[in-house]
């Protein structure tokens, strides 16, 4: 692992301001957050906080807010949000030097709203292939060395059959002394043996087991029976 724990002090922040009213946001002012595993799952709805915790999380490791490599910090142009200039990090014994000196970190950070740009850029979206196989190209490509990679709802271009080798693509990531924060809505990812899940949501975060997630709940209830969810959508 790279780092041990998260976390940022905001002196009197507005407790009604964006981001700051972000439940999950003053959990992380309250207490940090502590990662006890190589993979990190963040799980919650549309709204949670999620994605602004993952994002800050990369601004605060120096990777661009926009996506992409420690090659390429900041090459967007785009400045700091105001959470992720203040996130700073315990390191794991293992990351010590790379926390140490900002030439020394290493990393990727992949959000599904600009991730086509970001692979262009660093040469693994080729036009030749689809959207999701230019994403398995990247993990291929660029999840090797040791370093932290974040990644946004990387499923959304992925298929049940690419989120499976994507699984197998973060497994050797970590084996390999990498570490992965992945916020996502999937069942499939968050199954992934030995990773630790946050659930995300008004009561701030929490660990949860796979077994006890809300969207895998409601998963196995709608592939049982989809009729009982689509009754209240649809005449």
């Amino acid at each position: 692992m790279i780092i041990e724990r998260a976390y940022a002090h905001v002196a009197g922040q507005e407790d009604e301001a964006w981001p700051w009213s972000v439940p999950c946001v003053r959990a992380l002012l309250a207490d940090g957050l502590c990662f006890t595993a190589p993979v990190t799952f963040l799980v919650g709805e549309n709204g949670s906080g999620k994605s602004t915790l993952v994002e800050a999380l990369a601004e605060g490791f120096g990777l661009d807010p926009w996506g992409g490599s420690h090659d390429w910090r900041y090459a967007s142009h785009r400045s700091k949000s105001a959470l992720g200039e203040r996130i700073r990090f315990d390191a794991a014994p293992r990351g010590q030097r790379m926390l140490g000196s900002w030439s020394a970190r290493k990393g990727f950070f992949l959000r599904a709203e600009t991730a086509l740009d970001a692979l262009d850029r660093e040469g693994f979206a080729p036009d030749s292939v689809s959207h999701g196989e230019g994403f398995l190209a990247a993990f291929r490509g660029k999840f090797l060395q040791p370093g932290l990679y974040v990644m946004d709802e990387p499923e959304a271009a992925l298929s049940f059959t690419s989120c499976l080798e994507l699984i197998g693509c973060v497994d050797q990531l970590a084996k390999a002394g990498g570490q992965v924060i992945c916020a996502t809505h999937s069942p499939l990812l968050t199954a992934m043996p030995g990773a630790d899940i946050i659930e995300v949501g008004d009561h701030g975060m929490r660990r949860v087991a796979w077994g006890q997630l809300s969207l895998v709940d409601h998963w196995r209830r709608y592939l049982a029976d989809p009729q009982s969810y689509l009754r209240h959508i649809l005449d």
